[in-house]
């Protein structure tokens, strides 16, 4: 009977995140790992018609038992859109904001919330929770013309260096995604390069795989005379780090036409699979529990985030 119960929580959960965000998330204390996961054949396209017999579950190799699944269509989004304002980037303002407009104008839809953020060696809610195009491009244009009268996210910190990149994804997910329904993501403009933060790459990943946060770092990178320096590569191994490991995709904006990135993103976002299982391994040790999901069909590439820390 008590699993029965929360079978129809978890069922209950996935319904009320689809159709409202203005309750705020039911928190339950049990043992239920909830994993999301996007299927592509080999063509690219997405696969919509999986079932649970038609993947194997694996924590840290050993077999897992599926005790939940379903599959997800047209689900509203819970985005943070997290823009790197430091002087790495001053030469892709432009391109930062009519990238911007493109996603707004053409993807956000009306059940979709979203957030902003704006940062160099502080982190600016450029505007909280909308589903207003014109209300972000507006803030974000205000932003862009010097005003600082933004509140700042995250404790007051004294930064000597102007790039707080992993800093602006933890505390945009700890102090807002992470009570958001919904699916959850952010968008991330930037070139992958900290200098000031007070937290690191693998916390900022802690953080996303523990709220189910995907993230899709999309890159703007400048590159002198065609050549990419050593903190060109290092920023460009961070974003496809951050992205594997949350189960997002990384995007080089200067090679990808927006239409196409943004279009694909919202695909993968709005109609996708959730899991759920009992890990075999249920104690609290604080050691990382690699997942893997295999399809039975070959052809089949299955994207989720990487694994957990069980706390």
């Amino acid at each position: 009977m008590k699993k029965h119960r929360v079978a129809l929580l978890f069922v209950s959960l996935l319904s009320v995140c689809a159709v409202s965000h203005a309750q705020k998330p039911i928190r339950v204390d049990v043992n239920l790992v909830n994993v999301a996961f996007t299927a592509r054949d080999a063509s690219g396209a997405l696969v919509s018609n999986l079932t649970k017999d038609d993947v194997e579950l694996f924590e840290d190799a050993v077999p897992q038992k599926i005790e939940f699944f379903a599959r997800s269509t047209d689900l509203p989004l819970t985005l943070a859109l997290i823009i790197d304002a430091s002087g790495s980037q001053e030469h892709f303002e432009k391109k930062h904001r009519k990238d911007l407009q493109v996603f707004l104008e053409e993807i956000l839809g009306p059940r979709d919330r979203v957030f902003m953020v704006c940062f160099g060696n502080h982190l600016r809610l450029v505007s909280d929770y909308t589903n207003s195009p014109q209300e972000l491009l507006d803030n974000y244009q205000e932003w862009d013309k010097g005003k600082k009268h933004f509140p700042e996210i995250g404790p007051k910190e004294e930064r000597d260096l102007g790039t707080a990149f992993y800093d602006s994804i933890y505390y945009s997910i700890t102090e807002r995604l992470a009570e958001g329904g919904g699916r959850k993501a952010i968008l991330m403009f930037s070139d992958g390069e900290d200098n000031s933060s007070s937290h690191n790459m693998m916390q900022a990943i802690e953080a996303a795989q523990a709220a189910n946060v995907i993230v899709y770092p999309i890159r703007y990178t400048e590159a002198k005379r065609g050549e990419l320096n050593a903190r060109n590569k290092y920023g460009i191994s961070v974003m496809d780090r951050i992205a594997k490991e949350t189960g997002g995709a990384h995007i080089d904006a200067q090679k990808t036409d927006p239409h196409d990135y943004f279009r694909r993103i919202a695909e993968e976002l709005r109609t996708s699979y959730e899991l759920a299982y009992y890990p075999k391994d249920r104690t609290k040790d604080d050691t990382f529990r690699k997942i893997v999901i295999k399809p039975k069909q070959e052809s089949i590439r299955i994207r989720c985030k990487t694994g957990y820390f069980s706390r």
